[in-house]
């Protein structure tokens, strides 16, 4: 086997979403020519009822949307027997491109204690493959990790526990936190993955000495590669350092020496950029150091997902269409949505934003049947000649004093929906709109 470069990806949401599929091919790439030996390590949701699913959409997505196949590398439980374990780590051993993602953090990190996982995991980063996580799986990276989901959904104090410690790999002391920009709360705050500013705050204070935060934002992903000491940054959001409440955000599209993580951390420790402040650093590399307030969102936020952006684009798409009657465009929109709603099912991610979606293709099918029976044709331009021809015959009665006769072309015109109006330019016409049945 040739020498692989030692990659760790970090991807902070939306790891099997049509928007991250660019970052795995990214990383299957720098890692050869196919075929690439792939695993998906299911540890994090191994405790889920719908697991076999989760795992059936994660090959499918990489399968369809990625073109690479991935090979499931099954751990749910500690309990499992022998087999189970060695076949899992055998699997892991081998494969060049290791991938995890939804779940929970905490569940994952006791299923891999004592077993040897984390220990083929960080040989990987010593001796050439990639390592992907994501989500729940890239908050056990750390050296340090917070049961995310048992302080947000069960009331537990907020606190920290060992992480896998794989970022020492890179020389980096931190906690990651991927979700970091999330903003699914609407009136809550549920930024720094669901922590939110006051849980974050107190639980910066009780960070080991020399450890700092690094978030990653959703439909984003950090990219180490540890050969090159390289970071880049990928997707559509940033990459966050954050001590003692002040920020360094990295955004999309940077690529710096990871030293700089470390050197912007150190800053920051030390009091710069002042309370509160972000720094911000622009895709063409590390930005000078000039401080800027950044107005970051609050209880009440709300951000649309890509995904969702992309549903409200398509709606008022077909909106634009039929307004202008255009039926092709109206078609191309509704198989845009379809095409749009496949590709974003194959996301492991639970979410009801495809049932939304889903609700949008039916109105718009259902439109399009109304349209079926009125026609996307302007009535005027089917009606136009017999009207014209009758309004004639008309003028030709009044001219000759055929007042009753022109009063029954009128007549005729108005049963028929055609509304007659006299005007000192001439007759003009509209076409009535039909009452609705009753």
């Amino acid at each position: 086997m040739p020498d692989l470069p030692r990659l760790l990806a970090i991807i902070g949401s939306g790891e099997t979403a049509p928007t991250m599929a660019k970052v795995h091919r990214a990383v299957f790439e720098r890692l050869g020519p196919p075929p690439v030996q792939a695993v998906l390590l299911d540890t994090p949701y191994g405790f889920q009822e719908n697991a076999d699913d989760i795992s059936a959409r994660a090959v499918e997505y990489f399968r369809e949307s990625v073109g690479r196949p991935v090979l499931v590398a099954t751990f749910r439980s500690a309990a499992e027997s022998s087999l189970v374990h060695d076949t899992a780590v055998a699997r892991l051993r081998v494969a060049s491109y290791v991938f995890s993602g939804p779940g929970s953090p905490t569940y994952a990190l006791r299923q891999w204690s004592g077993t040897g996982v984390p220990r083929v995991l960080a040989d990987k980063l010593a001796n050439g493959g990639a390592i992907v996580f994501a989500s729940a799986a890239s908050l056990t990276l750390g050296a340090v990790t917070a049961p995310i989901y048992e302080a947000y959904k069960a009331g537990l104090d907020a606190h920290w526990l060992p992480g896998l410690d794989l970022l020492a790999a890179a020389g980096l002391p931190v906690a990651l936190i991927p979700h970091f920009d999330n903003a699914e709360g609407g009136t809550h705050d549920t930024r720094f993955c669901y922590l939110g500013e006051r849980r974050l705050a107190a639980l910066e204070k009780e960070l080991p000495e020399g450890v700092f935060v690094l978030g990653v934002d959703g439909h984003t992903a950090l990219i180490l590669d540890l050969g090159a000491g390289t970071a880049s940054t990928m997707g559509i959001g940033g990459v966050t350092v954050r001590a003692r409440g002040r920020s360094e955000v990295f955004a999309a599209g940077t690529t710096l020496p990871i030293d700089e993580l470390r050197a912007a951390a150190a800053r920051l420790a030390a009091g710069g950029g002042g309370g509160g402040a972000d720094r911000q650093h622009g895709a063409s590399g590390v930005a000078a150091a000039t401080v800027v307030e950044v107005v970051q969102p609050g209880p009440g936020a709300s951000a649309a997902s890509p995904f969702m952006a992309e549903i409200e684009r398509l709606e008022a798409t077909f909106d634009a269409a039929l307004v202008a009657r255009t039926v092709s465009q109206a078609v191309a929109a509704v198989l845009d949505l379809d095409r749009t709603i496949v590709e974003w099912s194959r996301d492991t991610a639970e979410s009801e934003e495809i049932d939304r979606a889903r609700a949008a293709f039916r109105s718009m099918i259902v439109r399009l049947g109304d349209l079926a029976v009125t026609g996307m044709r302007d009535p005027r331009d089917a009606v136009a000649p017999f009207v014209e021809a009758l309004l004639e015959v008309r003028l030709a009665a009044r001219k000759a004093r055929d007042f009753a006769g022109s009063d029954r072309v009128r007549d005729r015109l108005i049963a028929a929906g055609i509304e007659v109006r006299d005007t000192p330019e001439g007759s003009k016409w509209v076409v009535r709109e039909a009452a609705a049945p009753e």
